[in-house]
C-alpha cells in the first residue's frame, strides 16, 4: 500500500510539473503493448519470435511499466549487439511471478558501442520490485532472463 501510494503521488506531482509547462501526457506502455514494440523491432530489421506461456496477470501500473521496459531495452541490446541475429522474447506469467526472456542467436559482434548502462538499468529495475536479472552469453548467442515477483503486489 505505502509503494502503491508513493507511486501515485510521484505520478500526480509528474502530471502538475506538466501541466504547467503545458506537456501532453500520454499512456505509459505495459506488457499488452509488446506486440507492437516487436513490431518496431523486427521493422528495424531483427527477426523477433514472441512466446507467452500462462493466463496473463494485471500488474500494478509501474510493474507493468518495469516489465515493458526491460523486455525493450533487451531487444534494443539484442538488435545493437548481436550483429546478423534472430530473437527469441518470451513472456512467463506464474501464480507468483512474470518472468521475460530474451534469446538471440547472434555473435555478439555488433557494430553497437555498449557501455553495459543497460544491463546495469534492467538490474536496478528489477531490484525496485525484488526481481533478478541473469544476463549472458550462451552457446548459441546472448540470453538476458528476467523474474519479477507479482504476489506482493496483485
Amino acid at each position: 500500500t505505502g509503494r502503491g501510494t508513493v507511486d501515485e503521488m510521484r505520478r500526480l506531482l509528474g502530471v502538475l510539473r506538466d501541466s504547467a509547462t503545458g506537456a501532453t501526457l500520454a499512456p505509459q506502455p505495459g506488457l499488452a503493448d509488446l506486440e507492437k514494440l516487436v513490431a518496431n523491432v523486427r521493422d528495424a530489421g531483427l527477426p523477433v519470435e514472441v512466446h507467452v506461456e500462462g493466463t496473463p496477470t494485471p500488474l500494478p501500473p509501474a510493474l507493468d511499466l518495469t516489465a515493458f521496459r526491460i523486455a525493450q531495452e533487451a531487444l534494443t541490446n539484442a538488435l545493437k549487439h548481436a550483429g546478423p541475429a534472430r530473437a527469441q522474447l518470451s513472456l512467463r506469467y506464474e501464480p507468483t511471478a512474470v518472468e521475460i526472456e530474451v534469446r538471440d542467436d547472434g555473435s555478439g559482434n555488433g557494430n553497437g558501442r555498449g557501455s553495459g548502462h543497460g544491463l546495469v538499468g534492467m538490474r536496478e529495475r528489477a531490484a525496485l520490485w525484488g526481481g533478478q536479472v541473469e544476463a549472458g552469453r550462451t552457446t548459441e548467442g546472448w540470453r538476458v532472463r528476467v523474474r519479477l515477483p507479482v504476489e506482493a503486489y496483485a
